[in-house]
Formats: C-alpha cells, sequence, structure tokens
C-alpha cells in the first residue's frame, strides 16, 4: 500500500498538538517539515501508480457495462425477430458478466478511493508545508526578538566617566526601551511608526529628567568651597 497505509496518520497530523508537548519548538517545527517533504515525495512518487490502476479499473468496468448493455439489445432484437432460443442464448452470456461487473465495480471504487486519498494527503502536505513555511520564519522571529531582549536585560550599566556617568545612564534606559519596544512589535506585529511615536514619548518623559539632573550638577559646582 506504500504511502496510503499512512493516510489516517497524515491527515490526522497536527503541528499545533506537536508543540504544545515539545521543549523546543523550533526543533519540532523543523523536524515536521523534514517529515512532510519525504510524505509529499512519496505520495508524488506513488500517485501515478494509483491513478493508473483507478483509470484501468474504470476502464475494465465501463467495457463490462457496455457488453451487458450489448447483448441485452441483441435479446431484445432476438424477441422482436421471434427467435426465443436466441434471445435466450445473448441472456445466458449476459448473466455472467453481470457478476463479473459487480466486482469490477467494487474493484473500481477500491481504485476510486485511494486515488481521492492520494489527492487528499497531497492538498495536505502541501498546505501544511506552506503554512509551516510561514509560521517558521515567524517563530524565528519572534525567538531573535526574545534573545535580543534578553541580551538587554543582562546588560549591565555602561561604564564611563565620573562627569559623564549621569549620561551614560541615562543613554543606556533610552537604549533599552526603544529595543525592548522593537521586540514587542515583533511579536504583536506592530508598523514602525507606532515604534517611533513610543521612542518619541520616551524621550519627551525622560528630557524632563536630564534637564534636571544637569541643573543639579551645575548648583553641586558653585557650592563647591574655593581652594
Amino acid at each position: 500500500m506504500g504511502i496510503l497505509s499512512r493516510f489516517k496518520d497524515i491527515m490526522a497530523s497536527n503541528i499545533q498538538a506537536l508543540l504544545e508537548k515539545s521543549e523546543d519548538p523550533e526543533q519540532a517545527v523543523d523536524a515536521f517539515m523534514r517529515q512532510a517533504h519525504v510524505d509529499l515525495g512519496q505520495v508524488k512518487a506513488e500517485a501515478a501508480s494509483v491513478l493508473a490502476d483507478e483509470r484501468r479499473a474504470k476502464r475494465a468496468l465501463d467495457e463490462c457495462t457496455e457488453e451487458i448493455a450489448k447483448l441485452q439489445r441483441y435479446a431484445e432484437k432476438a424477441v422482436e425477430a421471434g427467435s426465443d432460443a436466441d434471445a435466450r442464448k445473448f441472456l445466458e452470456k449476459k448473466a455472467p458478466l453481470i457478476e463479473k461487473s459487480a466486482r469490477l465495480q467494487v474493484s473500481y471504487d477500491l481504485a476510486a478511493a485511494n486515488a481521492a486519498s492520494m489527492k487528499q494527503m497531497k492538498d495536505k502536505l502541501e498546505s501544511d508545508i506552506s503554512g509551516l513555511e510561514q509560521r517558521r520564519l515567524q517563530l524565528k522571529t519572534r525567538m531573535a526578538a526574545a534573545k535580543a531582549q534578553q541580551r538587554i536585560n543582562e546588560a549591565g550599566s555602561p561604564v564611563g566617566g565620573r562627569d559623564g556617568s549621569a549620561f551614560d545612564k541615562l543613554e543606556y534606559q533610552v537604549n533599552s526601551a526603544y529595543y525592548e519596544a522593537m521586540a514587542v512589535a515583533e511579536l504583536r506585529g506592530e508598523q514602525k511608526e507606532d515604534i517611533d511615536e513610543l521612542f518619541a514619548e520616551f524621550e519627551k518623559q525622560t528630557s524632563a529628567g536630564t534637564k534636571a539632573a544637569e541643573e543639579r550638577a551645575v548648583i553641586k559646582e558653585n557650592e563647591k568651597p574655593n581652594e
């Protein structure tokens, strides 16, 4: 049966359920994708044979059906001609063909079902692969954003000179807020304009703090006793 033996497994496969159980979503998606490509390749390789079986079964059934119809016409014409003996002969030949037709119908139904199953598997696998390509890209983007945010969280304040330490710290806070906004935007699919507005708002909120820090530094400098 080849790939057809895995019809139920392929049609029931669910990447979402797999991701929920996996400790490494990225690895789970990659493994699912590899298997989907393998299965699709096997479906395509076996599809020609399955379709050929369906065509042969259909042709045999049609030929038998035509032969039955032909013998029926001959029998009817024999009766019209008053030759009941010939009519019986035609009907006798028709009887085994009816039994044969029943067997051929079963064979054709099975071949047609197999062909339909192959198409269903092909459609599902192609859909899974197409959808997973997009989802895997989104997953990698989110993971990259999360790792970038983690690096920001783990980074310490930059070490600068004594006179510039307050401004270095403020600059670090601004950059951290900006990178965090970028990471959140990637996760939520926000537009760049929203990020710029967020950054502008943050600068506005911190500008007052910067000015106050400068004023305090001037006051402290003026309060020092003259040497």
